[in-house]
Order: structure tokens, then sequence, then C-alpha cells
């Protein structure tokens, strides 16, 4: 069984790894924002079906980048709340 000591270690390197990879999905995000930006200006006015599909499929992209934000950020307070019990 592993010490007390060596779980803690365990989880600071997890939430180390959840951390890099929140720097990733906000990178990700931001350059997913540059995409919609240039997107949109190359295609002002266009009502083109598959212009409407890019556009939506994007902001689907978005919305579900900021879902793994969240889910990570519940991910590392649940992971200190229990480090705290330790």
């Amino acid at each position: 069984m592993a010490s007390v000591a060596e779980v803690k270690a365990a989880i600071d390197a997890a939430m180390l790894h959840v951390q890099e990879g929140q720097l990733a999905v906000r990178s990700a995000n931001e350059q997913l924002g540059e995409a919609q930006l240039n997107l949109a200006t190359a295609i002002d006015g266009s009502g083109h079906q598959s212009v409407q599909a890019a556009q939506a499929a994007l902001a689907q992209a978005a919305s579900e980048l900021q879902e793994c934000l969240t889910a990570t950020l519940v991910a590392i307070d649940q992971a200190e709340t229990y480090i705290a019990t330790l």
C-alpha cells in the first residue's frame, strides 16, 4: 500500500499533467478563435450552407473546449479537496 506522501506526490504529478493539458486547451481555444475570425472575414456575407456548417462546427468546437476546461478545473478542485483530507 502506498504511503500518504506517495499518494500526494502521485496526485500532484497528475494535477501537473492536467494543468499542462489546460494550457494546451487554452492555446487551442485561442487558435480556434483566430480561425473563426479568419473564416468570418473570408466569407463575409455568404449564406452558403457549407459556410454556415463550418461556422457552426467551429462554434461547437469552441463550446466543447470550454466544457473540457471546466471539467479539468473541477477535477483539480476535487483532487485538492482529497489531498486536504489526507
